[in-house]
């Protein structure tokens, strides 16, 4: 059975099954994005496995987008902040290797998949970043990072808003 890419987070969001959606993990937006990202990363590393070139980049790809929300459950497992907070520090390593991943593809998957993917990336981040201080109880590591962790901070061009992504959501782009 072929597989059918969606066409918009919501469409997504509907094909969930209920075992994911039931679980109280499912209320982390930042765990839907990732198994979202994975799930339309498929058809990007399907793409990429085509061109020899980039069959490497393909795997390594599909590891860091599936290690995304894999954390996230780990960690959202986890009887102290501390704890969760160890496993939440790695989603943003593996968003940031999957950005590479999708800059140095973009030739194969073209301008608008990358855009896509590096601005969804970009929000999972974000996310991560406003959390981990919640469960450690302080800083994060990166003080002077550029990052919006919460909306008393200075906007930035480069972060989304709130429209800006439902917008990206509502427009998937695949690769040819």
């Amino acid at each position: 059975m072929k597989k059918i890419a969606p066409e918009s987070y919501e469409a997504w969001l509907e094909s969930v099954p209920a075992e994911l959606k039931e679980d109280s993990l499912w209320k982390m937006e930042a765990y839907r994005l990732a198994l979202f990202a994975a799930d339309i990363g498929w058809y990007d590393v399907t793409k990429l496995m085509r061109d020899r070139r980039t069959l490497g980049l393909a795997n390594q790809l599909y590891e860091a987008l599936g290690s995304m929300g894999a954390n996230l459950s780990e960690g959202y497992s986890r009887g102290t902040g501390k704890d969760r907070a160890r496993f939440y520090e790695y989603v943003p390593g593996a968003a940031r290797e999957c950005r590479t991943w999708y800059f140095n593809g973009r030739h194969v998957l073209g301008e608008a998949v990358t855009s896509n993917r590096l601005k969804l990336l970009t929000e999972i981040i974000r996310l991560i970043l406003a959390m981990v201080p919640q469960q450690r109880g302080g800083m994060i590591r990166e003080k002077h990072a550029t990052y919006r962790s919460s909306p008393n901070r200075v906007q930035a061009e480069l972060f989304l808003n709130r429209e800006e992504l439902e917008t990206l959501l509502q427009h998937i782009p695949y690769p040819d």
